[in-house]
């Protein structure tokens, strides 16, 4: 197998990420160690062998399969091989999950009791106090949590795109906001007035605590050490925010708040093309699933609400006339 070659193709064509390169790498090392074909047979046995020899998820087996199919395909470029043998071993069937979100209520209520940290009143405290005073820095992180929550929550951007913002990626005459995303894709995301009133309070308590930033390079958050966020520094500072308020419950992770402003959108009349633009995502089917969830709570809605509707174990609409 040529994998280094197509790690290679990846990396600079492709641009993926580290991660995504050692997932891959992995995958086909694993391959690689069970069979040295690629025929149909091959493809088959190996799935097999991911599901009860190693007792693999299905989703997990159908990664492995993905990774196989995008290694035939490279080979099919490269004149190495006719066919993809892939696409004619059925896939095992993953069951559908459905996006996990926040009740609107809850994220409102989390901004309501955490405005302290973001607004102006708490900023003159902060800018009043030395740069290293224990209280400073304090308050300086409590803005910085409540901020990766914001941006988040109010862009939907990923936590890979979060960390990477630049001083630069605020557009300030435009008030938006320029991600960098898979595939090194860039797009832009409007800032609301508010969200965008809090990035320059924030801005303001990051040169009085850590001193000036004079590069565009400079990253647009910083610990408070300085240095520019990494991924359980923002996992950590969104359960940490979440944690503390009441009506968050289940997983409380970047990806979640993510989920919950798209469900939000389409909720309130947003179009599908328009939160997959904001979103990243590559293609529409990526953001239909949102759809399932709206249908999900309408149907929750419906069941709670309507007075034909079974309702607590119990029936309503003719069979109550008729009784």
């Amino acid at each position: 197998m040529q994998i280094d070659d197509f790690i290679d193709y990846l990396l600079g064509v492709r641009r993926f990420s580290p991660r995504t390169l050692d997932l891959y790498r992995s995958i086909l090392e694993n391959y690689e160690h069970f069979t040295s074909g690629l025929t149909i047979a091959d493809i088959r046995n190996y799935e097999v062998h991911l599901l009860d020899d190693q007792k693999l998820g299905a989703r997990t087996a159908g990664l492995h399969m993905s990774v196989l199919s995008s290694y035939c395909r490279f080979l099919m470029k490269r004149g190495e091989l006719k066919s993809n043998p892939v696409r004619l071993v059925r896939r095992p069937k993953v069951e559908k999950r459905l996006p996990v979100f926040y009740r609107e209520e809850a994220m409102r209520s989390y901004f309501d009791a955490t405005g302290y940290s973001a607004d102006e009143e708490g900023l003159e405290f902060l800018l009043s106090l030395p740069p290293g005073d224990k209280v400073a820095v304090e308050l300086y992180e409590r803005r910085l949590r409540r901020l990766i929550v914001s941006l988040l929550y109010g862009t939907g951007i990923r936590r890979s795109e979060l960390i990477s913002l630049n001083l630069a990626s605020v557009d300030r005459g435009r008030r938006v906001l320029i991600v960098h995303g898979k595939g090194d894709k860039m797009r832009e995301i409007p800032l609301t007035a508010s969200l965008y009133d809090e990035i320059l309070l924030y801005l303001s308590a990051a040169d009085h605590v850590l001193g000036d930033a004079a590069s565009n390079d400079v990253p647009l958050l910083r610990t408070p050490k300085g240095a520019r966020l990494y991924p359980v520094f923002v996992d950590r500072a969104v359960k940490k925010e979440l944690g503390d308020n009441e009506g968050f419950t289940g997983r409380k992770s970047p990806h979640v708040l993510r989920h919950t402003i798209a469900s939000e959108l389409l909720d309130n009349g947003t179009d599908l093309n328009s939160i997959k633009e904001m979103l990243g995502h590559s293609s529409l089917a990526a953001t239909q699933v949102y759809t399932h969830n709206t249908i999900e709570r309408l149907k929750n809605v419906y069941n709670n609400a309507h007075p034909r509707a079974y309702k607590n174990g119990g029936k309503n609409g003719d069979q109550d006339q008729d009784s």
